[in-house]
């Protein structure tokens, strides 16, 4: 019934399809049956955390913590909310978000629409059910100061969430990725641990990276990374790139691309830079995933834990159970006892 609704919403302009989603998820929050109880082999233990599966929502989905406790129920293993900005922001001009039904896959340059970190705090306080939460922080676009925009947002946010996410790769808010620049990484990343220190919580810190890098680039951040003392990569966000298999006529608006096309590019990211950082940093894949197969590609490629949005859009919520029946399938067929095992087994 749930995946026959969000066929008729995908009947719906897509970003008024996504509103009303949300608006129904949090209305009918009370009514959804709590899941089963995930099969011991899934459990990841991951940031000092303990998941009971590997399958998280993705930043997005849920930009102003506004049904965390309702997907959580649809049997993830943890939810992040955002990306928040310390100030409330309209975002990009409409229209802003495209499906290309085509090529399972969407382009949005939504520009961090959200309602502002003190929304987000409140929305979080309230929270009355268990689960892993996350909450992805960003900056302003007309900040004058952006890095201390993040600094902001951690001070305000991390002692509501289980982990923080700091999102420097939207391609849609310009200049924002100038801050996975080496020199402007470092800055970043050693207030935001001062930040942390000063709080006396010791929350994992996660950087959010985007997918459209060189050798170099995958080499400055991973050595400012394993320099840094945060606990995790998440690979990765949106790409500007247009692969030429792409089919959908909107193909050619501006903005991020995910979904379908995303997983081999995203994936060859997430390989190199477990390459590059082996084990010392939880690596979260995301991009692309479609199925348990998808998923258990990332995991091998050295992912702990996996994300997914935009397939949930166009396949429903049974998505996730479906995911992770597929990947106990797989477990069983290569011999593992524990997902765990499978973790960067791709990976020399």
């Amino acid at each position: 019934m749930i995946d026959a609704a969000a066929s008729l919403l995908r009947l719906l302009p897509a970003e008024p399809a996504h509103r009303l989603t949300v608006r129904l998820a949090r209305a009918f929050s009370p009514l959804l049956p709590n899941p089963n109880q995930d099969d011991e082999r899934l459990g990841v233990k991951a940031l000092g955390l303990e998941f009971s599966n590997p399958i998280g929502l993705a930043a997005g989905f849920d930009k102003d913590a506004d049904v965390l406790d309702a997907m959580l129920r649809f049997g993830f293993g943890f939810v992040e909310c955002g990306t928040v900005t310390p100030r409330p922001q309209a975002g990009n001009a409409k229209p802003r978000l495209f499906r290309l039904r085509a090529d399972r896959a969407v382009i949005n340059r939504m520009g961090f629409n959200n309602r502002g970190m003190e929304n987000a705090a409140r929305r979080l306080a309230s929270r009355t059910r268990s689960g892993i939460v996350g909450i992805n922080i960003g900056a302003n676009k007309d900040s004058a100061d952006r890095i201390a925009d993040y600094v902001r947002g951690f001070e305000r946010l991390a002692g509501l969430a289980d982990y923080v996410t700091v999102n420097v790769s939207s391609p849609n808010t310009p200049g924002l990725r100038g801050l996975q620049n080496r020199e402007e990484l470092q800055r970043l990343l050693q207030l935001l641990t001062e930040a942390r220190t000063r709080s006396g919580k010791s929350k994992p810190l996660l950087l959010k990276i985007a997918p459209d890098l060189d050798e170099q680039a995958m080499d400055d951040i991973a050595d400012v990374v394993l320099s840094s003392g945060i606990e995790g990569l998440i690979v990765s966000n949106t790409t500007i790139a247009r692969p030429a298999s792409l089919k959908s006529s909107g193909a050619s608006e501006a903005g991020g691309l995910s979904g379908k096309p995303l997983f081999e590019p995203s994936t060859a990211i997430l390989k190199q830079m477990r390459m590059r950082i082996g084990t010392r940093v939880v690596l979260v894949g995301v991009g692309g995933v479609t199925n348990g197969a998808d998923a258990y590609a990332k995991i091998r490629a050295g992912a702990s834990l996996v994300q997914l949005y935009t397939a949930l859009a166009y396949q429903g919520p049974s998505l996730v159970a479906r995911i992770k029946r597929e990947l106990l399938q797989c477990l069983t067929r290569d011999g593992c006892s524990q997902i765990s095992d499978a973790i960067g087994a791709d990976v020399m």
